[in-house]
C-alpha cells in the first residue's frame, strides 16, 4: 500500500489532538511529514539541540510520537518498526537516566554497575505510543560507582530513584515514560534497585510462575548491560526448565483466568471493551505464545523467542502450534496493536479501553474507518478466533498443556474391577520406603493419579510385571511430583508407560535414569520421525550466549535422548516401520557425530590453535556405515585426518599433526562416550582401524590408504564396504571416499577371496554364538551370512559398490549375481533385529504382548507367523550360500 502522507496528517489534525499540537510544536517536523519525508523526520527527532540529559530526552520523545504516528496512519512504517523504534528509545532513555544519575554523583564515572532489565513489551521490543516500562534495577556492589562514604545499598537506591524522577517527572517539555518498578522480586518490601546476589538467590530458589513468564522477555537494554546479560545466562535455567513443570503451568492458568474474571467491561467488542484485557485481546495472544513456550522452550531453544509474532511463528515452526492459529493470532495481534495505538495517539493517554459514543467514532476516524460500528465490527471479527483458540488452551485437559500426540485413551475407571492385591500394594507405596513419596507434595500429587494408575496396571497385559517396574522406578527417581503432575494432566499416558514399563526394558531402564523423557511426549511432533542430518544438526548445535564446552554436549545428549526415546515409543506402538525408525537412529548418530566434533574442536583450538590445510574425518562402518541402528548398537567409527604428518597447529600449545588429531579423536570419543548429567550417549568402536587397537587412533588419509593395500587383511577389506564418510568437508569427504573406491576396485583372485571369506566366517561362528531364538544377526542363515554373501560378491566383482546394504542387495540381484529371496529376507531380520533390541533384548520369546509387536513390525499376523517367516528367510540364505559358496550352510532348526 503506498504511503497517503495527506490523509494521514488530515485525519491527525482532526481526530487526534495530542499530535495537532505536536504538529504545531514540531514545524520542522510537519514540514517534512508533509513532503512525504517520513525517514528524514524519523531521524532529525531523534537530533536534539538540548544539553540537559532531561530536556533532551522528553524533546526527542515529543519528535518520536509525532513521527511515528503520522508514518503509521499514511502506511508507511508498519507496526513491527513503529513498536521497535519506540523500545529502542526507551533503551536509550534508561541508559541516558542510568548514567545521569551516576554521573550527578560522582563526576566523570562510567555507566556501569547498575543493570537496567526491560521486561515485558520493552523487553521483547513491543512498546506501543503511550506505554509504561517495567525494568527491574540491579546492581554490582563491587563495581557500582559511589562515593568514599555511601554504602553501595544506599548508592544504588538513590541512583534509582534519580532515574524514575529523569523520565517520569512531568515538566513544561513533558515526560518520558512512566516508570513501573513493581515487577521486581518482592517488591512491597524490597528497594527499588536490588544487589544481583539477592536476584539470583530469589530467581533460583523462590520465584513464582508469572515471574518465569516475564522473564521470557526480559534482556539487559541499560547500564551495564554485560553484567545484565551475565545474569540472565545465569538464571536462565529458571525461566527455561528442562522438565515440565505443571505447578507452574497450572499457575499460569490460574491467573489468566483471573484476569478475565476481574475485567468488569464487556466480554465483546464495544464501548468500555479492553483491548489488552478483555477475552480475545493482545492478552490472551501473549499468554497463548507464553505458556506454549514454558511447556517446551526448555528442550528447544528455538522457542526462546521475545516478540509476540516471533514466538508464534517458531512455534509453528516447530509443530507445537498448528500454523494456522499462528497466523491467524498474529494476524489478530497487529490489528489489535494498531487498534491500541490509535487509542492512545488521540490524547497520549495510556488507555486500553474503547469510549463510548462521539469519542468511539472520532478512534474509527483516526483509523481510517467510517464510525465505531465499523470499528467494532473489525474488532468482533479479529477478537472471536483469538477467545476461541484461548478457551481451548484454558480447559484443554486439567491444565494447560497442548494435545498429546499419540491421543491414548485414558482408562475408564468403571472399565473393570481393580484386584484388591493390587490395591493393596499401591497403597504401601505411601508408607514412606520410597523417598519420592515422603513429602506431603508428592503424596498429594500421587493420589490423585492413584484411580488412574490402578486401572492402567489392572489392565496391562502382565500386572505384576507393571507393578514391579512402578516400584523400580520409584526407588530410583529423586523426584516423582512432575511425572505425577504430567500423568495427572494426560491420563492417557498411563498406557503408553505402562507399555514402555513392561515391553521394553531398555527404555523402562531409560525412563528410571531420565523420567522427563515422557515431558518430549505431549509434543505433536513426538510420533513423527526426525528429520534430515541437517535439520538434526541444527537442534542439537543450538547455543545459547555463555554456553560452554559441557552445555554444548549436553545438549547433544538431550536431543539424542529425546529422539532415541520417541523412536522407541514409535516402535512399541507400532506406528513406523522398524527400519525407517533404524534410519531415523542412525541419522540421529551422524548428527551427533557431527556436532560433538565441532564442539570438541573448538574447544581444542582453543588451547592448541589449527592446523591449516588439515581437519579431522570421520568414516562409520557396520550398521552406522549402512546407516540402519538400532537401539543397542554401537559406533564403529575410524578417525582420519588430511594433509601432512609434518605439520604444526598454531595455538599457544602447538602440537604435531599425528599427535594433535590423536587428542582430539580421543576428546570426540569422550564426548560421544562418557556419562554427564544427561547420561551417556554412545558406546564406540574404534577397533577397525588400521592395525586395530595396537594402532593409533587418527591416521592420516595416505597412511590409511598404505596400510589398506599393503597390510590390511581380506576382513578389513570387506569392513570398507559398509564405510562412509560422516564428518568432513566436501574435499575431504571426496579425498576418503576416493581411496575406499580404489580399494575396493583392487583386483583379486576369487578362489582366494573365497577360503578367506569362507575362513573368517567359521571363525567368527567359533568365537561369537547365537544368544538366542531370535537372534537375527548371529544365527546361521541370519543378517551376519547376508552381509558376508553381499561382500564377498562386491569385492569379487567390483559391482554394487554401496555402504547400504539393501541398495548393495539390490544392485546383485539386478545383475542375477544374488537371488531375489535375499531382500525380503533382508527387510524381515533387520526388522526383527530392531524390533527385538527394544522388546526381546535378551532373544527369547518376549511375552505375549510384546511378542505380538514383533510380529506386527514384521507384517505378520502372529507370532507363530514371525517365526516361521525368519526360519524360512534362513532357508534362503542358506539356499544362497550353498549356490555361490559350494559349502552347505549348517543350520540349528
Amino acid at each position: 500500500m503506498a504511503a497517503d502522507w495527506t490523509s494521514a496528517l488530515e485525519r491527525a489534525r482532526a481526530h487526534a489532538p495530542f499530535l495537532a499540537r505536536a504538529l504545531e510544536k514540531r514545524e520542522d517536523l510537519a514540514a517534512m511529514l508533509e513532503q512525504g519525508r517520513g525517514e528524514d523526520a524519523l531521524l532529525a527527532a531523534k537530533r536534539t539541540r538540548e544539553s540537559d540529559v532531561a530536556a533532551a530526552l522528553r524533546s526527542e520523545r515529543l519528535g518520536l510520537a509525532l513521527v511515528l504516528a503520522m508514518g503509521d496512519l499514511a502506511s508507511a512504517f508498519d507496526l513491527d518498526k513503529v513498536m521497535r523504534e519506540l523500545s529502542t528509545f526507551a533503551d536509550r532513555a534508561l541508559h541516558a537516566a542510568i548514567g545521569a544519575a551516576i554521573t550527578r554523583r560522582v563526576e566523570d564515572a562510567r555507566n556501569e554497575g547498575m543493570i537496567g532489565l526491560a521486561l515485558g513489551k520493552h523487553g521483547a521490543g513491543e512498546l506501543n505510543y503511550s506505554s509504561d516500562i517495567d525494568p527491574i534495577l540491579l546492581f554490582d556492589p563491587e563495581t557500582l560507582p559511589r562515593r568514599e562514604r555511601d554504602e553501595p545499598g544506599e548508592a544504588a537506591q538513590r541512583y534509582a530513584r534519580e532515574v524514575v524522577r529523569l523520565l517520569s517527572e512531568v515538566t513544561p517539555l513533558g515526560y518520558v515514560f512512566r516508570v513501573d518498578l513493581r515487577l521486581r522480586p518482592q517488591s512491597e518490601v524490597s528497594p527499588l534497585a536490588l544487589p544481583l546476589n539477592a536476584a539470583t538467590a530469589h530467581y533460583e530458589s523462590s520465584a513464582l510462575a508469572w515471574e518465569r513468564a516475564a522473564f521470557i522477555r526480559a534482556r539487559a537494554c541499560a547500564g551495564d548491560i554485560a553484567a545484565g546479560e551475565a545474569f540472565l545466562d545465569h538464571i536462565r535455567p529458571f525461566v527455561w526448565r528442562r522438565s515440565l513443570d505443571f505447578g507452574a503451568i497450572d499457575e499460569i492458568r490460574r491467573l489468566t483466568r483471573r484476569i478475565r474474571e476481574q475485567q468488569s467491561g464487556p466480554r465483546q467488542p464495544g464501548p468500555g471493551y479492553n483491548l489488552k484485557l478483555g477475552r480475545g485481546g493482545i492478552r490472551e495472544i501473549e499468554f497463548f505464545a507464553q505458556t506454549h513456550q514454558l511447556i517446551h522452550g526448555g528442550r528447544d531453544p528455538s522457542l526462546r523467542r521475545r516478540g509476540t509474532r516471533a514466538a508464534l511463528d517458531a512455534l509453528a515452526a516447530s509443530r507445537r502450534i498448528a500454523e494456522e492459529d499462528a497466523r491467524v493470532l498474529g494476524e489478530s495481534y497487529d490489528t489489535l496493536r494498531t487498534i491500541e495505538h490509535r487509542l492512545q495517539m488521540v490524547r497520549d493517554q495510556q488507555t486500553h479501553s474503547l469510549p463510548s459514543d462521539e469519542a468511539l467514532d472520532n478512534v474509527a476516524r483516526l483509523h481510517g474507518l467510517d464510525d465505531g460500528a465499523a470499528l467494532v465490527a473489525l474488532l468482533d471479527d479479529v477478537t472471536a478466533p483469538v477467545g476461541e483458540r484461548f478457551d481451548a488452551l484454558l480447559d484443554e485437559g486439567r491444565v494447560s498443556v497442548p494435545g498429546h500426540a499419540l491421543h491414548v485413551a485414558g482408562t475408564d475407571a468403571a472399565a473393570a474391577p481393580v484386584p484388591q492385591e493390587i490395591v493393596a500394594r499401591v497403597a504401601e507405596w505411601s508408607d514412606g520406603r520410597y523417598p519420592p513419596l515422603r513429602s506431603p507434595a508428592a503424596l498429594a500429587a500421587f493420589d490423585a493419579i492413584r484411580p488412574d494408575l490402578l486401572q492402567s496396571v489392572a489392565a496391562s497385559e502382565d500386572p505384576e510385571r507393571t507393578l514391579a517396574r512402578w516400584e523400580t522406578l520409584l526407588g530410583r527417581l529423586p523426584s516423582a511430583i512432575n511425572l505425577f503432575r504430567l500423568l495427572e494432566a494426560r491420563p492417557g499416558l498411563f498406557d503408553l508407560l505402562a507399555k514402555c514399563l513392561t515391553l521394553a526394558p531398555p527404555l523402562a531402564d531409560e525412563l528410571s535414569r531420565r523420567p522427563d523423557l515422557l515431558d518430549a511426549l505431549i509434543d505433536r511432533t513426538a510420533l513423527d520421525l526426525p528429520g534430515d542430518v541437517a535439520a538434526l544438526v541444527s537442534a542439537m548445535a543450538q547455543r545459547e550466549r555463555g554456553d560452554d564446552y559441557e552445555d554444548r554436549l549436553d545438549r547433544i545428549r538431550i536431543v539424542t535422548g529425546e529422539s532415541r526415546f520417541g523412536l522407541g515409543v514409535q516402535l512399541i506402538e507400532g506406528a513406523r516401520d522398524p527400519i525407517a525408525v533404524a534410519e531415523a537412529l542412525s541419522r540421529t548418530a551422524e548428527a551427533a557425530l557431527q556436532v560433538a566434533v565441532a564442539a570438541a574442536e573448538d574447544e581444542f583450538a582453543a588451547k592448541h590453535g589449527r592446523i591449516e590445510g588439515s581437519e579431522l574425518v570421520i568414516v562409520g562402518l557396520g550398521r552406522l556405515g549402512g546407516g540402519l541402528l538400532t537401539h543397542a548398537s554401537d559406533l564403529d567409527i575410524i578417525y582420519l585426518f588430511t594433509g601432512s604428518h609434518d605439520a604444526e597447529s598454531d595455538g599457544g600449545r602447538p602440537l604435531g599433526a599425528t599427535l594433535y588429531f590423536n587428542r582430539l579423536a580421543q576428546r570426540v570419543t569422550a564426548a560421544l562416550s562418557v556419562p554427564t548429567a544427561q547420561g551417556a550417549l554412545y558406546e564406540v568402536d574404534t577397533r577397525l582401524r588400521p592395525q586395530g587397537a595396537q594402532g593409533p587412533l587418527a591416521v592420516s588419509v595416505d597412511s590409511f590408504e598404505r596400510y589398506q593395500r599393503e597390510d590390511a587383511w581380506t576382513w578389513e577389506h570387506m569392513a570398507l564396504e559398509r564405510a562412509r564418510v560422516l564428518v568432513g568437508s566436501e574435499a575431504a569427504r571426496d579425498q576418503v571416499q576416493s581411496v575406499v573406491t580404489s580399494i575396493l576396485n583392487m583386483e583379486r583372485d576369487a578362489e582366494q577371496l573365497r577360503k578367506d571369506v569362507l575362513k573368517m566366517r567359521g571363525e567368527m561362528a567359533r568365537h561369537k554364538e547365537a544368544r538366542g531364538p531370535l537372534d537375527a544377526k548371529l544365527l546361521r542363515g541370519g543378517l551376519v551370512d547376508i552381509e558376508f554373501l553381499v561382500h564377498f560378491l562386491q569385492l569379487k566383482h567390483r559391482n554394487a559398490l554401496t555402504p547400504r546394504l539393501g541398495d548393495a542387495i539390490a544392485a546383485l540381484a539386478a545383475e542375477d549375481l544374488l537371488p531375489d529371496t535375499i531382500a525380503p529376507a533382508h527387510d524381515l531380520m533387520t526388522r526383527l533385529l530392531v524390533g527385538t533390541r527394544l522388546l526381546a533384548p535378551d532373544l527369547t520369546r518376549p511375552n505375549d504382548a510384546a511378542a505380538a509387536i514383533l510380529a506386527r513390525q514384521s507384517g505378520c499376523e502372529d507370532y507363530d507367523c514371525l517365526t516361521g517367516r525368519f526360519a524360512q528367510a534362513r532357508r534362503d540364505v542358506a539356499a544362497a550360500w550353498g549356490e555361490i559358496f559350494g559349502e552347505i550352510l549348517e543350520m540349528d532348526e
